[in-house]
């Protein structure tokens, strides 16, 4: 396993756009997300193909991995951020440039689609990675406070550090109107089943993982804590349910030493009861903490975790303590 360097002032930025482009984010996201960086002591640029955008609102597989290429061996770049999620950074993996991300070991950050990248990159390189917001989450104007001191505290600060449960959230489309937002007070974390556990963090978009079933590109789940979250269209009850038990069916699955499930957006339709009967169904999770309701995913605002990093829970009635690290030192 591999951590790469903490994020210090001066620390470049590469926005790159492994999935959809940076093109389809308004410019005054674009303007709000790059002085939250800068404001950080971050030096932003930009890779050479994001704003290119086709058909499929995305670029060339050549193009993608040209600019992941060069922002690995750019010597003046420290974190890799991509633009926003989207569909089909799974058509990167056999290109992606192994050697030079294990030569050139550097912070990527960002969620939902990017799961392929994070995971893909683990198991042939051992880097571990980050599951947080994107470069165009940071362009969100109001509710961003949390998103940010999660953000800071797993890229810029060394050690172990628990993560605190936000007070309220949002699901709405921060990017098509900013000034008028409506914020839920929050109600979980919901523990379905208590208990305590350390293991390796992995997961993120349950359904973007599971695209790696089969292959070369997905780690071993043996010791794992697994994160999974869905976006609406894959977070329905229906789905959500059949999407989980592919990952159970996993022979490595056998050993996952407990499920933190992140929020599900409002028009999902999930409720409480009806997770709970979703665990309850899965005899794999007999025995194993799983919590739900918590601030990752695709509802704001969500933590900052180290896809391979260390996890700890400890969860009892209606609390749920997460502490997280790069390497399990304490």
């Amino acid at each position: 396993m591999t951590v790469p360097p903490p994020l210090v002032a001066g620390s470049g930025v590469r926005v790159v756009a492994p999935s959809r482009s940076l093109q389809i984010i308004g410019q005054r996201e674009r303007d709000i997300a790059r002085a939250r960086l800068e404001a950080l002591g971050l030096r932003v640029s930009l890779a050479a193909h994001v704003n290119r955008k086709d058909a499929f609102a995305s670029t060339s597989v050549a193009h993608r991995v040209r600019d992941l290429k060069d922002a690995f061996e750019d010597p003046s770049v420290h974190l890799l951020h991509t633009a926003i999620g989207g569909f089909n950074s799974n058509q990167l993996l056999r290109q992606l440039p192994y050697r030079s991300i294990e030569r050139n070991p550097k912070a990527l950050c960002g969620y939902s689609d990017i799961t392929a990248l994070q995971h893909a990159i683990l198991a042939k390189t051992g880097l571990v990675s980050f599951s947080g917001p994107h470069f165009s989450t940071f362009g969100m104007l109001k509710g961003f406070g949390y998103i940010g001191s999660r953000f800071h505290q797993a890229l810029f600060e060394a050690g172990r550090w628990e993560v605190p449960p936000s007070g309220t959230w949002s699901d709405d489309s921060f990017y098509l109107d900013q000034e008028h937002r409506h914020f839920h007070r929050r109600t979980g974390p919901w523990v379905l089943h208590p208990g305590r556990a350390r293991g390796r963090a992995l997961g993120g978009n349950l359904c973007t993982l599971n695209l790696l079933q089969g292959t070369e590109y997905l780690p071993d789940l043996e010791g794992s804590i697994l994160f999974v979250e869905d976006c609406d269209e894959d977070g329905t009850p229906e789905y959500f349910d059949r999407n989980l038990q592919s990952v159970l069916h996993l022979p490595s699955a056998r050993g996952i030493q407990a499920l933190l499930i992140g929020r599900f957006e409002s028009k999902s339709r999930m409720t409480r009861e009806l997770l709970h009967r979703i665990v309850e169904s899965k005899p794999e999770l007999s025995g194993i903490p799983v919590v739900a309701d918590l601030d990752f995913g695709h509802t704001y605002p969500m933590f900052t975790f180290p896809v391979g990093g260390q996890a700890r829970v400890d969860a009892g009635r209606g609390r749920a303590q997460l502490t997280l690290s790069l390497d399990g030192a304490d």
